[in-house]
């Protein structure tokens, strides 16, 4: 993609993905998500009224007069987005590519965290590490964020989620907001994402299309699998066939969902064809 046309996809989704985080997120996204809890502030003399709780002994004892702690949440966070960049992702059948739902869903997340003055960074995986961007605050450093998601490309077609949350764990040292966007095509990442989830607020943003769901009967076709590359022929007029296809994608589906609620994280499940702004907002009320 040419520099011209890369600032012209770029400005595109900050248009709407900023509409929809002003708008419509920043304060749902407030409330979801607190603070670190409360920091101090001050001391300052002791009012009628103040929480004897509160006052301030040492400081009491030098002045010889009452004196009491002032506190205050401590408001800022960190959002890490850690986005599947594996082949998979690079599929529909309907109206849009299940990648390009994910660059809009992570830019509106994003500029609702920058709207709350958060610091927000990016983890590009497959089955490694393909790009990390520690987290910052401002409206170029989601710029660029948004420019990575549109223009990357990975050195691997594969997935390996277990791989991408222990590296998570290792690099981010603070308690961060986490948002996982994935299809989630993988059955290995139990263990740890429940270590990442007892030290990190997380959340899997499972994003798939309505042809991954079942079989069409079509036939005999040639199928390719686009992570591996293989190439198989498969009879989709084979009523077994069908049946095995849509035990091996739901046993997946069972899996996401069953591994996130044991680990206490958040779950969300985006069709491409569907809206994620109304998955997003009842999400965030849920909390």
């Amino acid at each position: 993609m040419d520099t011209k046309s890369l600032l012209k996809k770029v400005r595109k989704i900050e248009i709407k993905t900023r509409r929809l985080s002003d708008n419509v997120f920043g304060g749902e996204y407030h409330s979801a998500f607190k603070g670190r809890g409360m920091t101090f502030s001050e001391v300052r003399q002791y009012q009628f009224g103040d929480d004897v709780r509160s006052i301030d002994w040492n400081v009491t004892a030098r002045y010889n007069e009452p004196f009491v702690k002032v506190f205050e949440e401590e408001r800022e966070l960190t959002m890490m987005l850690l986005v599947d960049v594996s082949a998979s992702n690079q599929f529909a059948t309907h109206t849009e590519f299940k990648n390009n739902i994910i660059t809009e869903i992570a830019a509106t997340l994003a500029f609702s965290a920058t709207k709350n003055n958060d610091k927000i960074g990016l983890m590009l995986f497959s089955d490694q590490i393909e790009l990390y961007i520690p987290p910052k605050k401002g409206r170029s450093h989601v710029l660029r964020i948004i420019r990575e998601l549109i223009e990357f490309e990975p050195k691997s077609k594969k997935t390996d989620l277990s791989k991408a949350f222990k590296y998570m764990v290792d690099v981010l040292k603070k308690k961060a907001i986490v948002f996982v966007l994935s299809d989630f095509m993988s059955q290995d990442y139990q263990h740890t994402l429940k270590i990442a989830a007892k030290k990190h607020d997380l959340t899997g943003i499972r994003i798939f299309d309505k042809g991954e769901t079942e079989m069409p009967n079509i036939g005999l076709v040639q199928l390719e699998d686009a992570e591996s590359g293989q190439l198989t022929w498969v009879n989709t007029a084979s009523k077994l066939t069908r049946l095995n296809y849509a035990k091996h994608y739901n046993s997946q589906v069972e899996y996401f969902n069953k591994a996130f609620k044991l680990s206490g994280s958040g779950q969300i499940h985006c069709r491409v064809d569907h809206s994620y702004v109304k998955k997003l907002l009842a999400y965030f009320k849920a909390r």
